[in-house]
């Protein structure tokens, strides 16, 4: 995309679907993985807590503190978001028509009044 700008012609860039910056993007990752272990230890201090009062709550606590670090890392180690699509700014060229071929009656190739009446070169009439 081109602007004129003061007489002179400047490269413009859009930065509408450019990615997070890098700081924010490793900010966003460890923000997650807080919450992720906030979450974990509060299951395994639940599991503690309700081990003589309900088992079976206790026990489903306890995978859940067993396996919220594997997925805490998971998510945070998941790598940047895609660079999402940008829409073209190219105008693309129209179609060219097609070139139909001759009706069948015609012969093929560009034949002119005076040339129908000559024969080839050496051929004889």
């Amino acid at each position: 995309m081109r602007k004129l700008h003061g007489g002179t012609r400047t490269e413009v860039f859009r930065i509408t679907g450019a990615r997070a910056g890098l700081q924010e993007d490793v900010r966003g990752r460890q923000r997650r993985y807080v919450i992720s272990m906030t979450v974990r230890t509060m299951a395994v201090i639940l599991a503690a807590t309700l081990w003589n009062v309900e088992r079976h709550v206790a026990i489903v606590a306890l995978v859940l503190g067993a396996l919220l670090p594997y997925i805490a890392v998971v998510i945070a180690n998941a790598g940047r978001e895609n660079a999402p699509g940008l829409p073209s700014t190219f105008v693309t060229a129209p179609m060219r028509p097609m070139i139909t071929p001759p009706p069948a009656g015609e012969p093929h190739g560009e034949t002119f009044a005076g040339d129908a009446a000559k024969e080839p070169p050496g051929r004889p009439s």
